[in-house]
């Protein structure tokens, strides 16, 4: 494959859907994409809430929460597939290892891999110190007022099929930008939209028909 047909890779970036993107759950919505490759790729939603709190989800687990300040936490709707099932999105725990990628961006072997991560079932965030956790031990972790410094928990996921993404950013449904993540972990539900749009130096009503002069 020639380097000016090399696919593109969207990980650790966000897709801010464009007004024509009539959605109920994906209109308006910022997805990170926590992995893009030519099988597919896998985000969450990071801008909708579930209707739920943290506390209130620790709750029903039958979990103490160990960290009190994250009570009020909307737990957010990661997207419409395995709705669920918790998937928890959060900072490496321990220090950073260099990692030796191949030229594929893959990692290269048992030298250069990464160390193992600290949960049963986790995806790391490629290029990144974030990680996706799909295992209950995570949430035990934060149960007893350990676990990850940042994290956000979503219900279900999204998830591109070979080539679906590429086809829907061909047709502007979305718009790209590397990923911020305090947007991730700092930014209210509410402002995550136009805050993502501001890392592009837009704004929402540029986007619409007819916007700017005659």
């Amino acid at each position: 494959m020639s380097s000016d047909s090399a696919p593109i890779n969207l990980t650790h970036h966000f897709l801010i859907a464009m007004p024509g993107l009539n959605d109920e759950l994906f209109g308006r919505s910022v997805v990170y994409v926590c992995e893009h490759s030519p099988q597919g790729a896998l985000g969450l939603i990071v801008n909708k809430p579930a209707g739920v709190t943290l506390g209130e989800l620790f709750e029903r687990l039958e979990l103490p929460l160990g960290r009190p300040d994250w009570a009020d936490m909307p737990v957010l709707r990661g997207g419409p597939l395995q709705t669920e099932r918790g998937f928890v999105l959060h900072e490496a725990i321990g220090e950073p290892v260099p990692l030796v990628a191949g030229a594929d961006g893959d990692d290269a072997g048992p030298e250069g891999a990464a160390p193992p991560t600290a949960y049963a079932s986790t995806l790391k965030v490629a290029g990144t110190r974030l990680e996706l956790t799909t295992s209950r031990d995570v949430l035990e972790a934060v149960s007893v007022g350990a676990g990850p410094r940042h994290m956000l928990l979503a219900l279900g996921y999204s998830s591109w099929g070979e080539g679906q993404l590429e086809s829907e950013l061909g047709d502007n449904a979305w718009l790209t930008v590397p990923a911020d993540e305090s947007l991730l972990f700092d930014v209210p539900l509410a402002q995550r939209y136009e805050r993502a749009l501001a890392l592009l130096g837009l704004q929402p009503w540029m986007l619409t028909p007819g916007a700017g002069r005659a």
